[in-house]
């Protein structure tokens, strides 16, 4: 299959596979009415899936699934079982209890869909491109994690049928995926014996580590943002004079211009280097986390355009800390590392999503981004020192292109 199209086609899975992730967060405030919900029990829906998605990735990476299952396979598999659990919220369930658990199940699941998807991606590029189709990836992650604000802001579907339109597309994915989907001519050869311990071992490795490390800053910001930043809209008092709906605007501003981010980034990798492009990234979102109470009480449009900033620079450096440590680590166990990466940075997500409200509740959603701050600001700094660690290069199979 041609590079472009299967390219586009894993990008494809990763919007469609991954639209079951925010679906709780797009019908919270339905729920409230519904459910009686309270701002904890929203927490949980969101942070459940966090957990869940920390116990697959850490269950596939003492495993090794992704080094030694078709990738194609476990990223279908594991895009239909989370699609599964989603329906069986939608249907059968009328309370927080059933729901917790089946979103910790579909994280579960999710972390064969997510990290499966940036091996297949990275399998597909050399080094030179690889900071680009990253991005790719990225972009695509964040477009399929807003769609369901999308879906709920478009139309006036109950929070049921929201859940089944993205079970819909996560079973599309998941065909997709079976149907479409090859490893490409950079795939590493299979893992030769299960070795869990790389997951631990890498970070021995001064690369591997600085690029975790900037990673794990990176994450503290990210999910948090995502999570709320529909309540801190709301908080403003001109949420009504928003473009569209709060919906609407997350989806533009996340979303679009989050999948915009993501492509300059991974451009920006392959043209300046992925330190210098990560490092752009972190400053500017910790300078928005800083500050996010000056724009609290902005004008509507202004609030919109620094919300699209803050969308774009948030996780414009994802794709580049995936492709730096893919870059690094040792080539027969890239799923395994990627794979240990994302689960210790969703650890981290689970412990910032559950504060931030905490804090908002203490001292109001005008200053409660300020505690996202220090992730970026840090992983800058570990991002700066890997520029001066020597990264080994992606060898170029005979033949490839």
């Amino acid at each position: 299959m041609n590079v472009g199209v299967q390219r586009g086609a894993i990008a494809a899975v990763q919007v469609l596979g991954l639209a079951v992730w925010f679906s709780m967060s797009a019908v919270v405030p339905s729920l409230r009415n519904d459910w009686g919900l309270t701002a904890g029990g929203a927490v949980w829906l969101t942070a459940s899936v966090q957990v869940g998605f920390v116990a697959g990735a850490m269950t596939s990476t003492a495993l090794n699934l992704a080094d030694r299952i078709p990738p194609q396979r476990l990223l279908a598999a594991s895009a239909a079982a989370a699609a599964v659990c989603t329906v069986a919220l939608a249907l059968f369930t009328d309370g927080l209890v059933l729901a917790v658990v089946l979103r910790l199940m579909t994280g579960v699941f999710l972390a064969g869909v997510y990290p499966t998807g940036m091996k297949l991606m990275a399998s597909w590029a050399g080094s030179a491109g690889r900071g680009r189709t990253m991005g790719l990836l990225i972009a695509a992650l964040t477009l399929g994690s807003s769609l369901p604000h999308l879906i709920a802001g478009l139309g006036s579907l109950p929070w049921r049928g929201v859940l089944l339109a993205a079970v819909a597309a996560g079973l599309s994915g998941s065909v997709i995926a079976l149907l479409f989907l090859r490893p490409g001519p950079y795939a590493a050869p299979s893992a030769p014996v299960r070795n869990p311990r790389y997951a631990l071992a890498m970070f021995t490795e001064r690369g591997p580590r600085l690029a975790n490390l900037g990673y794990f800053g990176h994450m503290w910001e990210l999910y948090a943002l995502w999570t709320w930043i529909p309540s801190f809209l709301l908080a403003t008092g001109t949420a009504s004079e928003l473009p569209g709906s709060v919906e609407i605007t997350v989806f533009l501003t996340m979303g679009i211009g989050g999948a915009v981010g993501c492509l300059l980034g991974g451009w920006g990798a392959d043209h300046f280097g992925r330190p210098p492009a990560a490092l752009a990234a972190l400053l500017l979102s910790g300078l928005c986390c800083l500050a996010s109470p000056l724009f609290f009480h902005a004008p509507p449009l202004l609030l919109f355009a620094f919300c699209t900033l803050w969308g774009a620079a948030v996780i414009a450096d994802s794709g580049v800390f995936s492709t730096s440590l893919s870059e690094v680590a040792d080539h027969r166990y890239i799923g395994t590392a990627l794979t240990g990466q994302t689960a210790i940075g969703f650890a981290l997500t689970v412990v910032s999503i559950q504060i931030t409200p905490l804090l908002a509740e203490a001292i109001g959603w005008h200053y409660a981004f300020l505690l996202l701050a220090p992730g970026p600001l840090a992983g800058a700094l570990a991002m700066r020192a890997f520029g001066k660690s020597a990264t080994t290069p992606v060898p170029s199979p005979q033949g490839a292109s």
